[in-house]
């Protein structure tokens, strides 16, 4: 089968390799769609703990695909189902495990693309353990392969905005217009969001964020970010601020930005050697602000944003830029690092 298989920092090969085999208890599937994130692209870069020198690995964990073979074993599944895969896998026993956190498992992390073999194939083995955790969901025959492989960083941003908890009427401050960005915006309003407002200081991105339903875009060179979360919030501040940049400067201005009560995400993690930030302890204590941070997703929240896929309650057809065949690895690849398009999905 064609793969794109990693050699090492931006070496990427397509590569004839053999067809995987699976054994009792896991599945294998023909890749539909796998779209390329912000980890594919530090992996490709060479900057991914799980990639060290010398690996070569195939890439892709937001990946949708269709049953091809059932291991002995298997129940619940039948051949030709269209079904998405939830990357992560803990160790399915420790208290983060069964609290249904395995996203933060540390006895046993394993996750497809990142440790093992993924998506960026014509074929991709689901082993045991991810078909036992429940890690294969189900997606309905009338939705659109790429949207679904959207699922994963979609249950990230329903993972951050579940810490938050979204009041109806909320003022939203998002801050980034980025792929994550916008998918926070759209799920900001089905939980019922007052006003959803986009910091973002890239023209293009705004006039996207504008164009997929932000109420208003403020760009925080040109406007004053303040004064326009407070004309948006009758003069009280964001409810709820979501900083989904790896920005120091804006997880420390959050705070003054806030309603008091508010409640703030750091959503996106910041560089390793830059990852100290400084704020003002008496506004948090003074305001009674929530300052939490998430990571990654479950597998539980993996399922939950399927449903809502399946639903099509959030619709994110417009976020799939372009679409490559998988021969076209390389220039896909080429062509999200140049951080124009908000998504890119390989299609073997």
């Amino acid at each position: 089968m064609l793969a794109a298989v990693y050699y090492g920092k931006e070496d990427i090969r397509m590569m004839d390799v053999p067809k995987p085999e699976i054994g009792p208890g896991e599945l294998l599937i023909k890749v539909s769609s796998a779209s390329i994130c912000g980890t594919d692209l530090r992996i490709y870069q060479g900057g991914h703990r799980y990639y060290p020198e010398g690996t070569i690995r195939i890439p892709g964990h937001e990946v949708v695909g269709i049953a091809e073979k059932i291991g002995e074993g298997v129940e619940g599944l039948s051949i030709g189902q269209k079904v998405f895969i939830a990357p992560n896998m803990g160790c399915g026993h420790c208290k983060q495990c069964i609290t249904g956190n395995n996203n933060l498992c540390s006895n046993h992390f394993d996750a497809i693309g990142i440790t093992i073999d993924g998506g960026f194939a014509e074929y991709m083995r689901v082993p045991a353990n991810a078909v036992q955790q429940g890690c294969v969901i189900k997606i309905h025959d009338d939705v659109d392969p790429a949207v679904a492989a959207l699922i994963e960083p979609f249950a990230c941003v329903l993972r951050g905005q579940k810490a938050v908890h979204i009041q109806p009427g909320d003022v939203v401050l998002v801050i980034g217009a980025g792929p994550i960005g916008i998918m926070h915006a759209k799920l900001a309003k089905v939980w019922g969001a007052g006003r959803v407002i986009v910091s973002e200081t890239i023209p293009f991105r705004a006039e996207q964020a504008k164009r997929m339903g932000a109420d208003r875009v403020v760009d925080p060179t040109n406007e004053d970010l303040e004064s326009a979360i407070k004309e948006e919030s009758e003069g009280r501040g964001a409810d709820v601020i979501i900083v989904a940049a790896p920005a120091r400067g804006a997880q420390e201005g959050s705070l003054s930005l806030a309603a008091v009560g508010g409640r703030i995400n750091f959503f996106g993690g910041l560089p390793k050697d830059n990852s100290s930030i400084s704020f003002d302890s008496n506004i948090v204590h003074y305001k009674e602000l929530l300052v939490t941070a998430t990571t990654a997703c479950s597998t539980d929240n993996c399922w939950q944003a399927a449903q809502i896929i399946n639903s099509g309650r959030v619709d994110l057809s417009d976020l799939v830029s372009k679409r490559f065949p998988l021969k076209e690895a390389k220039e896909a690849f080429a062509e999200a690092l140049q951080k124009k398009a908000l998504k890119i999905v390989i299609e073997p």
